[in-house]
């Protein structure tokens, strides 16, 4: 296992992540802490951060989500998903999108319509919040809104994101931020919610992650790593997002792990296959091995159960 090039001090959110999730260092961790406070003022997250402007938005007022990856709310997943600290700045953007990209119903939503409130933005923002440390008494409401898009499908829809699996990433991010709410304080309809995305995941024996679940013709896309976690997830993320469930050993987690292990090279490493495009700040070289890849295909080989 290559910890370390992961723990080189050129990549402090590669260091942090590698810490916590690889050596299990708990939150009050000397080098833990001090690798995620030079986090903000890295890279990225610098750059990310310096487009901000003082009123906690990135681009323009308003709900945050165009232009894509450029404007509020992708700034804060992204950011979370680097492993940053609270700041104010940070705060600010938290505080920014709880004010302005929600409804009343508590869902977060891309426009000002309940069709722009998908299943996969909740679930992205529920998990960011959770990896930033952000509490607020409102998600708790943003959580049962999601759990309810999951078991019950809205009018106009035929199917909810329980039954449509891992298509757009809508079934993959739910469950990354269900699971992102502490197990003592989730309601059961959250619970409830989360057993059925972990069902749909592994539906066949596992077959149906491999495959992308409900996107034919998308299997490639579905096996290409990418980071920041952007437009439409992949197979990795659907194994993170088990492993935040409590599923991360399941063996019906087989044929995934045995994907993840193929795309290692020589050197124990995993490239970046995949990044989106427009972003304030460069994540990586698509072709190349990547920290960030490389830690999280560790991180999901890990659970893998003994023998």
């Amino acid at each position: 296992q290559p910890l370390g090039w992961l723990l080189e001090a050129d990549n402090p959110s590669a260091r942090a992540l590698t810490l916590k999730h690889l050596l299990d260092r708990p939150a009050g961790d000397a080098d833990l802490a001090a690798a995620r406070a030079a986090i903000p003022a890295w890279g990225p997250a610098r750059d990310t951060l310096a487009a901000q402007w003082p009123g906690g938005y990135w681009m323009a007022p308003g709900a945050g989500y165009s232009p894509r990856h450029r404007a509020t709310v992708w700034q804060v997943i992204f950011l979370a998903a680097l492993g940053a600290p609270r700041t104010a700045a940070i705060d600010a953007a938290c505080a920014y999108v709880l004010d302005h990209s929600r409804l009343p119903d508590g869902r977060f939503c891309a426009g000002k319509t309940a069709g722009q409130a998908t299943a996969g933005l909740n679930g992205s923002l529920l998990r960011a919040f959770g990896q930033l440390g952000y509490e607020d008494p409102r998600l708790n409401r943003t959580a049962q809104a999601l759990a309810e898009m999951v078991l019950r499908p809205r009018p106009g829809r035929q199917r909810g994101p329980a039954e449509q699996g891992a298509d757009r990433g809508d079934g993959v991010r739910a469950l990354a931020g269900l699971a992102a709410l502490p197990a003592s304080s989730r309601p059961p309809e959250v619970d409830e919610a989360l057993g059925a995305m972990v069902d749909v995941l592994l539906a066949e024996d596992g077959r149906a992650l491999l495959a992308g679940q409900a996107a034919p013709g998308r299997r490639d896309e579905w096996q290409r790593f990418g980071f920041p976690p952007a437009d439409t997830a992949d197979l990795l993320e659907a194994m993170e997002a088990l492993v935040e469930a409590g599923r991360g050993a399941d063996p019906r987690l087989a044929g995934a792990r045995q994907v993840v292990r193929e795309k290692r090279d020589r050197d124990g490493r995993w490239a970046l296959e995949r990044a989106p495009d427009n972003t304030w700040a460069s994540f990586g070289q698509v072709g190349r091995p990547d920290k960030w890849i490389t830690l999280r295909a560790l991180r999901v080989l890990k659970m893998e159960e003994p023998g």
